[in-house]
């Protein structure tokens, strides 16, 4: 299912820059706590999975580049290419 609440897609893209820079490459996997219903205390072990998919080689090719530059010049690359920058969640 892809993920279209903007709030998530929010917090999904700053954790995709997180994890770019730590691995210091283009990631295309991503975990993400799980949202727990009830009294709003989160599991840390309980996480969701998302595939992250990028629709152009051209994109990818730009957000690489960008990984070198620190966590503010990644952060722009992804906020210039959200559109073509997908999470699904997988179940």
């Amino acid at each position: 299912m892809k993920e279209r609440d903007p709030e998530k897609l929010k917090l999904l893209r700053e954790r995709f820059r997180d994890v770019c820079l730590v691995e210091k490459e283009v990631w295309l996997e991503l975990y993400m706590p799980k949202d727990m219903a009830g009294d709003g205390v989160r599991m840390t072990n309980a996480q969701d999975r998302y595939e992250v998919v990028i629709e152009t080689p051209e994109v990818e090719a730009v957000l690489e580049a960008n990984i070198p530059m620190g966590a503010t010049a990644l952060a722009a690359a992804i906020a210039e290419y959200k559109d073509a920058i997908s999470f699904i969640r997988k179940g």
